[in-house]
C-alpha cells in the first residue's frame, strides 16, 4: 500500500483481546439491572459504541449508574479476563522500528486503555492515543482519528485505520483513510464486509505484507 506512513489502530477486539472481559461487564451488569432478560449473544451488539450510548437507549435515568456498575466489575476483572493476539505485538514492534506513525483511536477511556496497553506490553510504541475522554464526538466520526492525525503530523491519504467494528471501518472513511478489518471480529467478518474496508487481515501480521514491511531478522 504505497504512500502509506501511520497507522491509527482501534483498542479493543482489535489489538488486544477483551471480548471476555466485555462480555462480562456487560453480563455482570444486565444480571443487576434486568435479571433473566440478556444472553451473551444479546449483549455482543453491545460492543462498539461508547457505553453511554448503550445504556442511554436502555434506560435514560440510569446511564451513570449503569456505567458505575460496568466499570467497577471491568477493572476488577480486567487483568484477569485480558489476553492477547496472537502475531499483534511483533506486527506494531515491526512497525515501530520501521518508523511507522502509530497512534490508538478508541472509544474507551483513556485510563482503562493504557491500563490494557500496559499489561499487554503495547504502551512503548505508542505516543498518541486518542480515547473517549479527548473527544467531543466518536467514531464513526471523524473528530478522533482527525485529532490521532494531527499530533502524528499526518495527512487523511498517508493513513490506514484498522478495528473490529464497523464504527472504525466507517471513521476511516469518514477522514478519508484507508481502512482495514480484522477477522477475528466479534461480530464476524462477513458483517465487517459489508462496511467494505479496503483490506480484511485474517491475522494482525497481514498488515506488514499489505504495508511491504520486511520483518528479515537483522
Amino acid at each position: 500500500m504505497e504512500h502509506v506512513d501511520t497507522v491509527l489502530f482501534d483498542l479493543d477486539g482489535t489489538l488486544i483481546n477483551t471480548i471476555d472481559l466485555i462480555v462480562s461487564s456487560f453480563m455482570h451488569t444486565m444480571e443487576t439491572y434486568y435479571p433473566g432478560e440478556y444472553e451473551e449473544k444479546d449483549v455482543i451488539h453491545f460492543i462498539g459504541p461508547p457505553l453511554s450510548e448503550t445504556f442511554e437507549n436502555l434506560d435514560p435515568e440510569r446511564v451513570a449508574e449503569m456505567t458505575h456498575t460496568y466499570r467497577t466489575f471491568n477493572h476488577e476483572k480486567h487483568d484477569d479476563l485480558v489476553t492477547e493476539y496472537e502475531g499483534v505485538l511483533e506486527t506494531v514492534e515491526a512497525l515501530h522500528k520501521q518508523g511507522y506513525k502509530l497512534a490508538i483511536v478508541t472509544t474507551k477511556r483513556s485510563d482503562t486503555a493504557i491500563k490494557g496497553m500496559k499489561l499487554m506490553g503495547l504502551d512503548r510504541f505508542f505516543d498518541v492515543i486518542i480515547a473517549l475522554d479527548h473527544v467531543e464526538n466518536y467514531k464513526p466520526h471523524p473528530e478522533p482519528l482527525e485529532k490521532a492525525l494531527e499530533q502524528l503530523g499526518s495527512r487523511p491519504e498517508q493513513a490506514i485505520m484498522i478495528g473490529d467494528s464497523q464504527h472504525d471501518i466507517l471513521g476511516g472513511k469518514n477522514t478519508g483513510t484507508k481502512t482495514a478489518g480484522v477477522a477475528w471480529s466479534v461480530k464476524g467478518r462477513e458483517y465487517l464486509e459489508t462496511f467494505e474496508p479496503d483490506v480484511m487481515l485474517d491475522s494482525m501480521t497481514d498488515l506488514l505484507d499489505v504495508l511491504g514491511v520486511s520483518t528479515s531478522k537483522q
